[in-house]
């Protein structure tokens, strides 16, 4: 029978248990596995075991994974002569503080009827168990066709992401020779557009500091020392300050050192997008662009660096008035990182940074929160135009290269351990409140998601 033939009939198989397969996710979601409350450490280890007989019962060779957190669930298809694929999703989810914002309780997941069509609602439902249930449901349909699974696939689903993922690294490096593959599939993203499919191909790196700026031994009295005293809430307003010039560029020295301009193929494929930087910026009561002169909106929320300050704090900030020079003054700075650019270098340029605008008899402080590296994918890999084509089959819509401005450290780790390259191709939308109270995912995504994994399969086969 033609692949062809072959790929309909997995189509058909999908969306004939499009039902069933609700079910098994609802029950998915009904496990509370917030990793990072240690109340639900066994919830957590429960939606592991839960996780690994669904994929025995397929046919994959799945085991658990104890780490000094929470497990790694690792499984395997037979081997073939097939191009060896590694798909990666978590199965932690997020706390659901606040609850009473909570229209429904969030691990009483239900199918609802919405003006915008039918969604699943609850905790995980699109962050990130519905979209890794996108992957199992095609290997399902796959199977029940084929008689067998896919060959050479490795399936790693963590129960730490929603923590930070620290055993993550630890255990690719332990596990390197065994989960090596040719490309990584990496579901916990979202589509450009309502229905309009998309391939993350870069994500930006991060920096975190927090810098805390000591002045006298004590608050001071403004009106005795004002004028005379060091104030650090100054000195660190004066430091910030001075991160960006009237241009919007970092002022960092060497922060631009591997960055690297937008290749013309890729410009001219976001322009294509029709990106609305005023209506993107209207749906949070804004409406102005600001950032870097001269750089079009999609470059400065994906292909260009930034800084940000994220809090600040100091001094007397409660009712009424109180008129002190504060003895110390804090604030959190991250950093989002592009092309080539070195983390540890960015820490350190902003350290020297604030160290130049602090007295002598003053001192900084710094804690590090988190550094990676940014993440660009090569998209000459036949593999990408060929999942590009799939997607735009599907959806009916031509899927689109994007960028993210935020951070994946996962496709990191798989290109410095694993020495591979992601690709992140997921369903969710901006509506579906990951994070947040009622939390949902489209079954549209759900049932579409998993209908394209089938078509990408088909294609990689």
């Amino acid at each position: 029978m033609a692949d062809s033939d072959k790929l309909e009939q997995i189509l058909a198989r999908l969306d004939s248990g499009l039902e069933q397969a609700m079910q098994r996710l609802l029950t998915f979601l009904a496990i509370p596995s917030i990793s990072t409350d240690p109340a639900h450490k066994g919830d957590v280890r429960d939606a592991a075991e839960w996780l690994r007989d669904e994929l025995t019962s397929l046919g994959f060779d799945a085991d658990i994974h104890d780490t000094p957190g929470h497990p790694m669930v690792v499984a395997r298809s037979q081997p073939g002569d097939a191009r060896p694929l590694l798909f990666y999703g978590h199965y932690d989810v997020q706390p659901v503080d606040p609850l009473d914002l909570w229209d429904k309780p969030p691990f009483q997941p239900e199918i609802q009827d919405t003006p915008q069509g039918k969604v699943i609602r609850g905790r995980g439902a699109a962050d990130d168990k519905g979209q890794l249930m996108t992957f199992v449901e095609a290997f399902r349909a796959w199977k029940e066709v084929h008689g067998a699974l896919p060959s050479d696939l490795i399936l790693l689903f963590e129960g730490e992401e929603e923590s930070g993922s620290p055993s993550l690294r630890p255990f690719l490096q332990d596990h390197a020779e065994d989960l090596r593959a040719s490309l990584a599939m990496i579901c916990d993203t979202g589509m450009y557009a309502d229905g309009r499919p998309a391939i993350t191909t870069q994500l930006r790196g991060l920096v975190g500091e927090e810098v805390v700026i000591h002045g006298a031994d004590r608050d001071l009295h403004s009106g005795s020392f004002g004028g005379l005293a060091a104030n650090p809430i100054m000195i660190l307003s004066r430091a910030l300050a001075a991160l960006k010039d009237d241009n919007g560029r970092v002022t960092l020295e060497g922060f631009y050192d591997g960055v690297e301009e937008l290749p013309d193929a890729l410009r001219k494929d976001w322009e294509a997008l029709n990106f609305d930087a005023a209506d993107f910026l209207g749906r949070v009561g804004l409406k102005t662009p600001i950032g870097e002169k001269g750089r079009t909106p999609l470059e400065m929320v994906w292909n260009q660096p930034t800084a940000e300050i994220n809090g600040i704090a100091g001094g007397y900030a409660g009712d009424g008035f109180k008129t002190v020079l504060p003895a110390q003054a804090r604030a959190k700075v991250s950093f989002r990182l592009t092309g080539k650019q070195d983390p540890e270098r960015i820490r350190q340029a902003f350290r020297a940074h604030v160290e130049s605008f602090v007295p002598q008899d003053c001192r900084a402080e710094f804690h590090p929160h988190g550094g990676s590296r940014a993440s660009v994918m090569d998209t000459s890999d036949q593999a990408f135009g060929a999942a590009k084509e799939a997607l735009t089959s599907e959806w009916g819509r031509d899927a689109a290269y994007i960028g993210a401005g935020g951070s994946i450290p996962i496709a990191g780790d798989f290109k410095e351990i694993l020495g591979m390259d992601s690709m992140l191709i997921g369903f969710g939308r901006d509506d579906d409140r990951i994070h947040s109270p009622n939390e949902k995912y489209n079954v549209e995504s759900f049932a579409k998601g998993a209908r394209s994994w089938a078509r990408i399969l088909t294609a990689l086969r």
